[in-house]
């Protein structure tokens, strides 16, 4: 078995439910889409790895629930994270105004040493629906919020055509990274990780 040294880094995605947090993750780990609406219960996290200069990257993406009633099960995934992923549909104005909601409570759940510098990034998914023109937020509204937390990265997606979904899991490692709060493990140890995750009350979506 090989011991090659890696960096694993947490990445948590949140948002409202139906926004497409689980589109996106299949989409960029397994490269396919399904029409079909499953809302995701308590927590699930899938893995991508990724070459970013010298390092073997693994992204431990976790993908939780957007409803109020299963918000509670998330608090204990937020704790070790490296960044924070908010998606939004840009086409439902709720989507964005709980934005405010989803930092505020990641960063007083995650509780990370520095709160100001914390890594986050913004997706505005789903804009290819109706070519565009159901959307309501517009492009400068989420960048001008994007500025107001302190120049959060921010990128338009579309899970269902695989848009710009790899630059910006990119952008989140490169991000993530640039925090220095690397986590040197080894390969055997990865399905220790997974199967302790599992315990704490990791479900499949």
């Amino acid at each position: 078995m090989s011991t090659r040294r890696r960096t694993l880094l947490k990445v948590i995605v949140l948002g409202d439910s139906g926004v497409g947090k689980t589109s996106l993750m299949n989409q960029y780990v397994h490269k396919r889409f399904s029409q079909q609406y499953k809302a995701t219960i308590g927590a699930d996290f899938v893995t991508k790895e990724l070459q970013i200069d010298d390092r073997l990257v693994t992204l431990q993406i976790w993908d939780t629930a957007g409803q109020e009633r299963f918000q509670s099960l998330g608090v204990s995934f937020y704790r070790g994270a490296d960044c924070c992923v908010l998606v939004y549909d840009v086409n439902v104005m709720r989507s964005f105004d709980t934005l405010d909601t989803w930092h505020e409570e990641f960063l007083k759940q995650a509780n990370p040493p520095d709160t100001r510098t914390f890594p986050f990034i913004l997706l505005g998914n789903k804009i290819d629906i109706d070519g565009g023109n159901s959307r309501v937020v517009s492009e400068k509204k989420a960048n001008d919020w994007c500025v107001s937390k302190g120049n959060i990265p921010y990128f338009e997606t579309s899970a269902k055509e695989d848009y710009i979904g790899d630059a910006a899991f990119l952008s989140i490692a490169k991000t993530a990274l640039a925090t220095d709060r690397e986590q040197d493990i080894y390969f055997q140890n990865i399905p220790e990780a997974v199967a302790e995750s599992e315990q704490r009350g990791g479900c499949a979506s």
